[in-house]
């Protein structure tokens, strides 16, 4: 079994920087496919940012492109989604999701975590 905890949301001001990082244990995070998604209030969850299983392959929502950058480190089982330019828009609980087959930008992931929550104030 695998489990993931998400860190580093907070309330931050518009065009602010802020870093999420997901912890992943129960296996090696190398086994998976790793995703960031997020739900903002009376919407549905979203798929953010993806990476491949060594890092080789990334995609992202075109609605962070350019802003957003994932990154793994497999070395310490952990995943990072560095976001930048933050606006009102990107507020949303955010989730880090994985699933051991490739990288598909769905929801069809198969562990997730219990999400942070990411707040721009404008």
């Amino acid at each position: 079994q695998v489990q993931l905890v998400e860190s580093g949301g907070g309330l931050v001001q518009a065009g602010d920087s802020l870093r999420l990082s997901c912890a992943v244990s129960g296996r090696t995070s190398s086994d998976y496919t790793m995703g960031w998604f997020r739900q903002a209030v009376g919407k549905e969850r979203e798929f953010v940012a993806g990476v491949s299983r060594r890092a080789g392959r990334t995609a992202y929502a075109d609605s962070v492109k350019g802003r957003f950058t994932i990154s793994r480190d497999n070395a310490k089982n952990t995943v990072y989604l560095q976001m930048r330019s933050l606006n009102s828009e990107d507020t949303a609980v955010y989730y880090c999701a994985a699933r051991s087959g490739v990288l598909i930008t769905t929801t069809n992931y198969d562990y997730w975590g219990q999400g942070t929550q990411v707040t721009i104030s404008s």
